[in-house]
């Protein structure tokens, strides 16, 4: 056994659940640590503002002199904080759960094996993190042309995520988007493990987004984790919507159970939540997340019970726009207005196009903020995934001069 693996074994904590926890569910019993916790909640700049009865992204400057203009209070969790460039976004809290049962299997595991899209901060933070604690990582990116991208011949692929993740010195094979379709993320992934098998080594799968029911135990850990900085901050007690992202489900599901007992631990009403799909249909989220809720042990295992509870629980948004990873000029816009407005990045793929979403369905009506209430959205990370898009997100930029001097 290596060293580092021998070290992370030696880091594994016990894990015991929040209070909120029926005693009937079955919870992991160890933990990797591996995220920098608490993230903070920042008070920041609003995207939302009103005057004469109107919503805007930004309010024109006629209307912000008017007595009534007023903007929404905002607020960021900020999960992309979790870790460092390596690590850092919403995947690290399920990592730190889906590791420690990849260490402690029978046999112990000695090779991650996960899959993605080509920019997946999924698989760059499971590539980094299993090599900090000794363990090989191969991953399966899907991409639209392999060969023409370089990636299947070798080439230098060195963008974004991907440096991170060839970095880290992962093993990394593609699939086009259509085998993907064609085999699913399950059957590619038993494929990389019956090869990995043959060659003498022990994989352990993570699923797409590391969404399962062993990872989402690290969404269940960040409500509670929210909930105390709630009751020690008289200042966010104004929050009474919670905005994230959904796209592998599993930190949708995690929150949506855990804030909702949270919250009723203490007998008050939880925040109304809102979840934006960036992928997919709200029908497919609430049927996959529910079962996620389910395979956790909550509602006795039966997911129809899940599914029924969290249709009455989350809102889900539909977000997908023109289809997963495909960003509209109006949402690369909004991610630049709302980066020079806040110093604050989103990604054009996942907290970038969910917060438009959000901010879109404010402005139709179609979510109604009352007064006084504040809204927090759970930044998930994914910065790097911006490199992919530089070009469209810098032709918003300010124009670089050069300095004159006499």
């Amino acid at each position: 056994m290596s060293m580092l693996r021998a070290n992370g074994l030696s880091r594994l904590v016990p894990y015991l659940p929040p209070s909120f926890v029926p005693a009937s569910v079955k919870a992991p019993t160890l933990r990797l640590p591996l995220c920098n916790l608490p993230t903070p909640v920042h008070c920041v700049a609003s995207p939302l503002q009103s005057s004469s009865d109107n919503l805007h992204f930004n309010a024109p400057e006629k209307e912000r002199q008017e007595d009534n203009y007023r903007e929404y209070y905002f607020y960021l969790k900020r999960d992309d904080s979790t870790g460092g460039v390596e690590l850092g976004g919403n995947k690290l809290r399920k990592l730190e759960f889906l590791i420690a049962k990849a260490l402690t299997s029978d046999p112990p595991a000695d090779t991650l094996v996960t899959i993605g899209g080509i920019q997946s901060n999924h698989c760059r933070a499971t590539a980094c993190a299993g090599r900090m604690v000794g363990l090989d990582t191969s991953v399966i990116l899907r991409c639209c042309d392999p060969e023409a991208e370089h990636f299947a011949s070798g080439g230098n692929g060195s963008e974004g995520n991907l440096m991170y993740l060839r970095a880290s010195g992962a093993n990394v094979n593609t699939v086009t988007k259509e085998e993907y379709g064609k085999y699913g993320s399950e059957k590619l992934l038993d494929v990389v493990c019956e090869e990995l098998k043959s060659q003498g080594k022990i994989p352990y799968k993570i699923p797409v987004g590391g969404s399962n029911a062993v990872g989402s135990w690290g969404y269940v850990e960040a409500a509670a984790e929210f909930r105390k900085q709630v009751e020690a901050d008289e200042s966010l007690k104004n929050i009474k919507h919670v905005v994230f992202t959904t796209g592998s489900g599993g930190t949708a599901a995690g929150l949506s159970i855990g804030l909702v007992l949270a919250w009723e631990e203490r007998g008050e009403e939880a925040p109304k939540l809102w979840a934006v799909g960036v992928c997919d249909t709200p029908d497919y989220f609430y049927a996959f997340q529910s079962g996620i809720i389910a395979d956790m042990g909550f509602f006795g295992g039966d997911r129809v019970k899940a599914e029924e509870w969290l249709r009455g629980k989350l809102n889900i948004i539909q977000g997908r726009g023109r289809g997963y990873a495909v960003t509209t000029d109006d949402e690369v816009k909004f991610v630049t207005d709302y980066n020079k407005k806040s110093g604050i990045f989103l990604d054009p793929v996942y907290t970038g196009k969910s917060m438009y979403a959000f901010c879109k369905g404010v402005e139709k009506g179609e979510v109604v903020l009352g007064e006084n209430e504040g809204v927090m959205f759970w930044h998930t990370g994914g910065g790097l995934g911006g490199f992919a898009e530089a070009e469209r997100i810098g032709a918003g930029f300010e124009p670089i001069k050069r300095l004159a001097l006499d």
